[in-house]
């Protein structure tokens, strides 16, 4: 087997006494995207430092590519982006991608990034002037722009535009098809949706979920389909018609919802078989809708609905 691009075995930090990461494990693939979720000082970012080499783990161990993340031989192979910083406040945009992409044995284009990514027409705008979402661009760019094997990139849409915001995910989709290995840190569900081929949801320093997000949406799902159609149609021939484990009922009237076979989520027989049902009654299914749990339902099950402090 292929060894983990990460791999973060029972890491331990604590601050003042109290652990931030609690025994915390997990591994990436190479190639793939990982996004890691939890609430704030869930413990999400003091991992991610370790997993750069910025702090030292109490206990545990992490290997980044393979190696310590403090071995020198990791900082060509590796892209950082922070949630804020990273360049000198008096160079130009395009002079502080330029000068990064100059210390990498085979940079990525800094033209074609900063035309990517929205950033061509202030390349000589000096970094402190630009726009706090500008900045947030160049330093998606700077990490990504010495062709890492593996990136860190850390909320790299917070406060960007919709438009700013596909473009930023176009160029992660783009970083994964060349091979490159995401580590993502984001707040924004619909985010890791889209681009994460994993997730990890951490809460209080520990690991309280991880899989694809069909998995974790999927997991003590209560698959349903709804429609509306004829009232008072008979809904116990419909269960006979059913799978094994199904649920079904009228209410209100004229509205009806059927469950998966034992919570599961709905597959095409159970599809197929109400559009028969509502035939045999010369009634129509409209409406019709499939619902199952969102990554956000999941989020709030497992870290809670109350505000953090």
């Amino acid at each position: 087997m292929t060894a983990p691009a990460l791999d973060v075995v029972g890491l331990v930090k604590s601050y003042g006494g109290r652990r931030v990461v609690d025994e915390l494990s997990l591994q990436v693939r190479p190639g793939t995207v990982l996004a890691l979720l939890g609430p704030n000082g869930a413990g999400k970012t003091t991992t991610v430092e370790v997993c750069q080499g910025f702090r030292s783990p109490e206990a545990g161990t992490v290997r980044v590519l393979g190696l310590s993340p403090r071995d020198p031989a990791l900082r060509p192979r590796i892209g950082v982006m922070p949630q804020a910083g990273g360049a000198y406040p008096g160079l130009r945009c395009g002079e502080m991608l330029h000068l990064v992409a100059a210390y990498a044995a085979h940079p990525l284009d800094p033209d074609d990034l900063l035309e990517r990514l929205g950033l061509q027409e202030v390349a000589r705008t000096a970094y402190r002037r630009l726009s706090g979402g500008q900045q947030q661009r160049l330093s998606l760019a700077l990490a990504v722009v010495g062709r890492p094997e593996l990136v860190f990139l850390d909320e790299p849409t917070a406060g960007l535009d919709p438009q700013a915001r596909h473009a930023t995910w176009e160029l992660v989709e783009a970083l994964r098809a060349d091979g490159v290995t995401t580590v993502l840190t984001t707040h924004l569900l619909d985010e890791a949706e889209r681009l994460a081929d994993n997730v990890v949801v951490v809460d209080h320093g520990r690991v309280v979920a991880a899989g694809t997000v069909q998995e974790l949406t999927s997991r003590g799902s209560t698959g349903q389909l709804r429609f509306a159609s004829t009232p008072g149609l008979d809904v116990d021939q419909l269960l006979t018609a059913l799978p094994p484990g199904c649920a079904a009922k009228e209410s209100p009237a004229g509205q009806y919802l059927v469950e998966g076979p034992h919570g599961a989520a709905i597959d095409p027989q159970v599809l197929a078989t109400v559009t028969a049902w509502c035939a045999t009654h010369d009634a129509m299914a409209a409406d019709l809708r499939i619902e199952s749990r969102s990554l956000e339902d999941v989020f709030l099950e497992l870290t809670g609905r109350g505000l953090r402090p």
